[in-house]
Formats: structure tokens, sequence, C-alpha cells
């Protein structure tokens, strides 16, 4: 782990790159100018006292809302808080009204008539998750929000997100929580600069997380899931991947009401890109393209490394990088942004879940909330087995055989803590968030950027 003094190093050079430019203009210096003359003093909605009478007069389920909203705005000041104490911002304040609504607009477009689909198809939705995913759209919404834009007539016409396309006669799809209309926007939406679709893509990027969660619980046999019982543990197998199910459809209906082609396609590649990336990690390519576990013993080589990468772009990266990407294109931000938000959300996710391959071998697993050495026990070779099996040929059969003989995982536990496995890492986690920072180098100051640089700053540091 490195110190709070080479945390603090590692800012100041980020923040020296970000300032050291060539000496030709910024795309965006002249939004950025317009930006610091008009920018207002944001004022945190959430510091305010909460008023006594709603005490008395507010239902059961506007309660339950209210506590759902605080947990959701917690858990994202967790993950998000400063990554040294000259940070004082808090992302998540910048879009508490989005977040907010997030959980109650979910289920609203999650409603069915069929009240057990209802209850396991929300059963995640409603857990007090970190909501990381439209956190960071929401983020790139405001962020984009004053960098250069297409020409008017080249952007998309703005959709009515909740209008269906075809006759509901023939779409058959009842959801007594549904309305037709688009909802107006709210004075924090107005504040925050961010459009209803682009409100909505934050819905519909969680829902797509929550399905995927549901099938690989499945998939991985799991008991439990932030803190509480897992759906297939709570529901069983069916009713967990018919949920999931369930949720990608209703996701992929919200999709094609905003009524842009390339965001569609950019969201729909995604569950292909989900599917693709589970199938890697179910064959374990890390050793053999085929997963055989036959033949002569396997030697390390840069492929199963790449292999990883690969892997952990299409399990976990690809969904909060076209989502970033999705967010630009619907405030018609240029390509050039567009670009920047994609490679932002691409690096940030692969140095998320490069931290959480360390956390199964240095976070106690009461702390972590899953059992110990829970990756090698599933027969999963992270990072950190690859990295020390340049150092230990031994590793190379165990993982083709993916831990599966008596002592393995202890045999390969030990030995990733002899090697310099962690270390490097947690090396490359730290140079991808570095990345995402650079990326995103180009958009105008504002809240929002600080807010996504301490995103990818803090997640280095989180321990859960």
């Amino acid at each position: 782990m490195h110190t709070s003094i080479r945390r603090s190093a590692s800012v100041l050079r980020s923040t020296s790159r970000a300032y050291t430019t060539s000496s030709s203009p910024s795309p965006c210096l002249l939004c950025s100018q317009l930006q610091t003359k008009t920018r207002s003093i944001h004022v945190s909605p959430f510091r305010k006292p909460r008023s006594q009478q709603r005490r008395h007069n507010a239902s059961a389920s506007a309660a339950a809302a209210s506590a759902s909203w605080r947990a959701t705005l917690n858990k994202a000041s967790e993950l998000v808080a400063e990554a040294a104490p000259s940070f004082t911002l808090n992302p998540a304040a910048i879009v508490a009204g989005e977040m907010k609504a997030l959980t109650q607009n979910i289920q609203d477009l999650l409603s069915s008539g069929h009240p057990s689909l209802d209850k396991v198809a929300k059963y995640y939705i409603q857990s007090e998750g970190k909501h990381l995913r439209p956190l960071v759209v929401l983020l790139m919404a405001r962020a984009t929000y004053s960098c250069p834009k297409l020409p008017v007539d080249a952007r998309r016409p703005t959709a009515n997100i909740n209008s269906p396309i075809t006759s509901p006669s023939i779409l058959q799809d009842f959801n007594p929580s549904y309305t037709s209309e688009t909802p107006a926007p709210s004075p924090s939406t107005i504040a925050t600069q961010i459009s209803p679709s682009q409100t909505r893509l934050a819905e519909i990027t969680e829902m797509i997380h929550a399905a995927s969660l549901l099938h690989d619980d499945v998939i991985d046999n799991a008991e439990a899931r932030r803190g509480s019982p897992s759906g297939n543990l709570a529901f069983g197998n069916k009713m967990a991947i018919l949920a999931g199910d369930f949720l990608l459809g209703r996701a992929s209906v919200a999709l094609a009401r905003l009524r842009d082609a390339e965001v569609v396609e950019l969201l729909a590649t995604v569950i292909a890109n989900l599917v693709e990336g589970e199938f890697m990690q179910l064959h374990n390519g890390a050793t053999s393209p085929s997963g055989d576990a036959r033949g002569p013993p396997p030697r390390y080589s840069p492929a199963a490394f790449e292999h990883y990468i690969q892997k952990t772009y299409l399990k976990t990266a690809s969904l909060i990088s076209k989502s970033c990407r999705a967010a630009a294109i619907l405030g018609g931000s240029t390509r050039d942004i567009a670009d920047a938000a994609y490679l932002y959300g691409k690096n940030l996710g692969l140095s998320f879940q490069l931290v959480d391959d360390l956390l199964d071998y240095t976070v106690a697993s009461s702390d972590l909330g899953k059992p110990a050495q829970a990756d090698l026990k599933l027969g999963l070779a992270t990072a950190p087995v690859l990295f020390a099996w340049e150092q230990y040929e031994e590793l190379g059969p165990m993982i083709n055989r993916k831990f599966a003989e008596a002592g393995d995982v202890d045999k390969a536990w030990e030995l990733v803590q002899k090697s310099n496995g962690l270390q490097r890492t947690r090396e490359l986690a730290e140079s991808f968030s570095r990345k995402a920072i650079d990326a995103i180098s180009m958009f105008p100051d504002s809240e929002a950027k600080e807010g996504l640089e301490q995103i990818a700053r803090k997640g280095l540091t989180r321990k859960k």
C-alpha cells in the first residue's frame, strides 16, 4: 500500500500534467473561460435540516424512498471521498437530485403485472449499492455540457423518452407505473444541465448492471451480495435468471425510446460484451485458448495477460466506457469529446477491476463482504496470480486446472503473497487511473470534471 505522501505526490503529478499542455489552445478553452465567469455556487441539498412536519405526513413509501436516497448518497460519498486532505468536493452532491430519484425511477420502469417478478427484478435495484455507474454517467453528462457541440442541424432531435414507437396494443408490455409523458425538467435537472435522455441513460446503465449481477451470481453459486442473500439464494436460480432477462428487456425498451441509433448500438453491444467476457472467464483462455487442461504444463506468456485485460474490458469496462460515450453523444458533443468520454470510462473500469482483484488478497473477508480467497475458489486467475506466474512457473498447472486439486488454493495464495504480483497490480491500476484523468484533461474546469477525477483517484484506495 502506498503511503499518503506518495498518493499526494501522484495527485500533484497528475495536476502538473493537466496544466503542462502544448502551446496550441485547448478546444475547450473558450468554453472554460465562459464557464468560469458564469459558474454559480453549488449548495448541497442534503445539508439542509429536514423539516419536522414531513415526519408526520410522509407516507411509508416516501419514507422508504428517502432512506434509499440517503443510503445511495452515503455509499457514493464513501466511494468518492477525497484521496487527499485538499479535496473537499463531494461528487455525489453535484448530481444529488438525479441520484435521489434514481432508485424510484428504475423501479417504475420495472413494474409489471406479476408481483413475484416485480420482487425479484427489483431486488438488487433497491439494495444499498454504490450506484457508481449511474453516478459516473450523470457526472459525465454534466462535465461535457460546456464542451464543443455539433452544429444544431447535425444533432439528433430531442426524444420523448417515454413515448412508445410501436402501438401499445402490439407491444403488449404492461407496466402499471408507466406514463407516456416525458417528465418536465426539475429545478435540479436544469441546475445540473442534464437532459431527461441522459438521466434515463444512467437508469438504463444501472438496470444492465443489475441484470449482470443476477446472472453472475447464478453462475458463481454466490451466497451473498451487498450484505444480503444473493438473488439466486433468495429466489432460486430459475427466478434469478428470468428476472435478469426481464431487466435486460426493459432496459432495451427504454434504450430504444431514446431514439438515437448510435446510443442503441453502444448499449446493445454491452450486453453482448458481458456474455463474451463471461465465456472467456469460464473457458480460462489465460493458459490455452480452448481452456483445455490436457497437454504439457503451460508457461507464462504476455498473451495470458492480454487475454485477462480483454476479458476485464468486456465484463467490467465496456458498460462504463460505452455509457460515458453515450452520455456525451446525447448531449450533442463533438466526436473528440465523445472519444475522450469513452477513454475515461474504459480506463476507469479497468482500474476499478484491478483494485477488485487486489482486495481479494489484501482485505479481510468480513470487510470485503465475500469469503476469503473467493477468486481462487472460483478458479479465477486474476492479475495478482498472473503476475506471480511470471516468477513461479508452478502456478501454470494450477491455473490450467482452475485450482481444483487439494491444496491448490492455499499454495497459489502463498505464492501470490511471496511474489511482486500485488505491487504490480496496484501499479497497473494507478496507471489506468491516470489515463482516465488524462483522457478528460481537455474538458473545461468544472465541479463535475473534478468529481470524475476524484472517482478515478479514490477508487485506488477503496476497501470494498
